[in-house]
């Protein structure tokens, strides 16, 4: 997949467009699900459907059983690790 880089801008109620070459390499269409992950001042947004989320989900339903809702950050920063 091609590197693209795009610029664009936030409106006033918080949103932004997807450029359109970027939605057709990433075959996003009306109901498609992403996932935006925070690291300081970098966003990054990921293209979600049923086998990423169950990966990305899996680590967290393990250690659902092992930890308790305390520890839940912690387990947030080792996962963006």
């Amino acid at each position: 997949m091609a590197t693209s880089v795009d610029i664009w801008t936030v409106s006033s109620r918080g949103q932004i467009a997807i450029p359109s070459g970027i939605r057709s390499q990433l075959g996003l269409e009306d109901g498609s699900k992403v996932l935006f992950l925070l690291e300081e001042d970098t966003l990054l947004m990921r293209k979600v459907n049923s086998e990423t989320f169950t990966e990305l989900t899996k680590p967290f339903r393990k250690a659902k059983k092992k930890i308790n809702e305390a520890e839940v950050n912690q387990l947030i920063h080792r996962m963006r690790r």
